[in-house]
């Protein structure tokens, strides 16, 4: 160690071989990034205000909105500083609080996605119980242990790795401080915090993907059993939104963490990285207000009231 300095600051790559395109893609980043933040918000707030929304299943989208808007949050304004800016540095310190905020939110992501699940198996399988099922308080302390249990878990491997040593480059190819390529530049043994990172992944990825499958094949099993196709229809419209961000979220989340040798992946990881942190909270709103009825009457409502008060105050 004596021979080598120690690093406390790292260089994010980012998107530096597009050096070219820079202005253009802070743009379009921009527009995505304000795009979804508006999405998140305008659901967050529908479901506060009308009383038509104030069902478990809209809770648990309003959690769902809100840890999206965070975990967007937490990538996406650095990165649009360092599309504009040559000093693209960031210190040990920012680097692992961004990635704990990061990789707590996802972690959480997952939990509230499963509870979901587990909401529309109960109100499909389980009609005649599902109002003292998910009755109020449960739903809320549903919402309270996604939270915290998807935060605590990332709080031991956070502190392991702040003992690290780094002796050597200080580049970090990505543009956010993702564990792999960070663990990647350290003098010290990683082993233990890579096979922690990697049981972690598969305990909230896999484990929380396979309770959400069994759930569907219940409710498949349960809705096939309906005698009318309208009735079949409507059961199942309730879960669509819901199966397509499942099918967007695991599966960019599997590919770049839920396998070994992650810490060699390179810009293939960074694109789909993407659909994390800036495409899948982006469709988020989208796919719920396109694909629910009383998201999309609740709207309309609301833009017929705006729209009156506003001719009235014309007057």
């Amino acid at each position: 160690m004596s021979n080598f300095s120690v690093v406390r600051e790292f260089v994010l790559l980012g998107f530096s071989h597009l050096h070219e395109f820079q202005i253009l893609l802070f743009a379009f980043i921009l527009l995505i990034y304000v795009l979804t933040v508006l999405g998140n918000l305008a659901i967050i707030t529908l479901t506060c205000l009308d009383s038509r929304l104030h069902s478990p299943m809209y809770f648990f989208l309003c959690n769902f909105s809100l840890v999206e808007m965070l975990v967007t949050s937490t990538v996406v304004p650095r990165m649009l500083a360092d599309l504009l800016s040559t000093h693209k540095t960031m210190s040990l310190a920012e680097c692992l609080t961004q990635s704990f905020f990061y990789f707590s939110l996802g972690s959480t992501t997952f939990l509230i996605l499963t509870v979901m699940a587990f909401d529309r198996y109960a109100a499909i399988c389980r009609p005649l119980h599902y109002p003292t099922v998910m009755n109020g308080p449960v739903c809320v302390k549903l919402v309270v242990v996604c939270w915290v249990v998807g935060f605590l878990s990332i709080v031991s491997p956070t502190l392991q790795k702040t003992q690290l040593w780094f002796c050597g480059s200080n580049v970090i190819d990505h543009y956010f401080c993702d564990s792999a390529p960070l663990l990647k530049l350290s003098c010290s043994d990683t082993h233990h915090i890579e096979l922690m990172d990697f049981f972690l992944s598969l305990l909230f990825v896999l484990s929380t993907m396979l309770l959400i499958v069994v759930s569907y094949v219940l409710i498949a099993a349960a809705v096939l059993h309906i005698p009318s196709s309208f009735g079949r229809q409507k059961a199942f419209s309730t879960c669509t939104s819901h199966l397509t961000v499942v099918v967007l979220g695991y599966g960019s989340a599997i590919f770049i963490y839920v396998r070994p040798g992650k810490g060699h992946s390179t810009q293939l990881n960074k694109v789909v990285a993407l659909m994390t942190a800036v495409v899948t909270p982006f469709l988020n709103p989208f796919i719920f207000t396109f694909r629910n009825e009383k998201v999309k009457e609740v709207l309309k409502d609301v833009s017929t009231r705006i729209l009156l008060s506003d001719s009235a105050a014309c007057r």
